[in-house]
């Protein structure tokens, strides 16, 4: 029987499932299997974006299972996001379509502005989404991240989407696009794990009523990432002798400790697999609790290190690492 899994409820009164599947560089066939996988074992919450370029796999999934009568409609909760490229707002409502039209659905559960900084636009083709310059850096673009999450507002009303979030933002720009917002935003998705604990920033987020997604909750899915790069990757905690000894004392692997003291941190864990057992380990964390020792051994692994640091567009004026939270 798969697990039931908590919701949150979010600043618009929604609900958003308290863990999710996470599908970066889950492609073609992969993708559409670890999707029709996950909702078996119980995942309500799936994560895609545009830039991950498998919407199209996500949607057949979701679609096959509302076929089969597993899930209807309603019952999953479809997050995609609006690409760096596509962040003048005249581009944002057709991007929004475009991920509708991929994902073969009515609405967006969640759609998000994935990354604070605006690139070039060149254009609808998908090779296109990682404009750089000679010196490997991201041809950027001046557009305000405030006048894209105007954008982002208008959607609302024309019920594309049920809920509007951000990810990637430091507390700086939360603080700016609260105060000149009309609708706040419901989550922050950031890279949060053992290495990456981000408890200030969830402080910060809790104050204003804002739900930290946690994506790489694991740390780095594919250690081959050509976007990211694996410089300075710091170890993570999955091997490590005091997680494996917690993870013994209940019964559960090294993965399930790690989510649950994400969860107990206050965030929704997104993790990323394709392996059935893996991902049937992944939602069964809701069944035990860690002690306050236990999570003081994992908050020691804390160093702030990032598995995804994004350095090539570091010049930007919004990059968001340049702070510490």
């Amino acid at each position: 029987m798969a697990p039931n899994v908590p919701s949150v409820r979010l600043n618009n009164g929604l609900q958003m499932p308290l863990l999710g599947l996470g599908t970066y560089m889950a492609t073609e066939e992969d993708g559409i299997a670890a999707v029709k996988t996950a909702i078996d074992e119980g995942y309500r919450h799936i994560d895609t974006a545009y830039f991950y370029q498998n919407e199209s796999q996500v949607g057949q999934a979701v679609h096959a299972k509302i076929a089969e009568g597993v899930i209807k409609r309603e019952d999953v909760f479809v997050v995609t996001k609006v690409w760096n490229t596509y962040h003048a707002p005249e581009h944002v409502e057709q991007a929004c379509q475009r991920s509708l039209d991929n994902l073969g659905l009515d609405y967006i559960d969640l759609y998000l502005v994935h990354w604070p900084m605006g690139w070039k636009f060149s254009g609808w083709n998908p090779d296109d989404l990682l404009p750089m310059n000679a010196n490997g850096k991201s041809i950027d673009s001046d557009v305000d991240y405030l006048d894209t999450w105007k954008a982002m507002e208008k959607l609302l009303k024309t019920g594309k989407v049920k809920s509007i979030g951000v990810s990637n933002f430091n507390s700086e720009q939360l603080t700016r696009l609260l105060a000149n917002c009309e609708v706040k935003p419901v989550t922050n998705q950031v890279e949060c794990n053992p290495g990456i604990n981000q408890r200030k920033l969830i402080e910060f987020c809790r104050k204003h009523d804002i739900v930290i997604t946690a994506y790489s909750p694991l740390g780095r899915p594919n250690m081959d990432d050509p976007v990211v790069g694996t410089e300075g990757i710091p170890k993570h905690a999955l091997d490590d002798p005091r997680v494996l000894a917690i993870a013994k004392k209940y019964g559960k692997s090294a993965g399930q400790v790690v989510l649950r003291y994400l969860v107990e941190l206050g965030t929704v864990p997104i993790p990323k697999s394709s392996r059935l057992e893996r991902i049937r380990q992944n939602i069964d964390i809701f069944d035990f609790k860690l002690t306050e020792e236990d999570i003081k051994v994992m908050d020691g692994f804390n160093t702030g290190g990032r598995t995804v640091p994004f350095t090539f567009s570091s010049e930007h004026k919004y990059f968001p690492f340049n702070l510490e939270y």
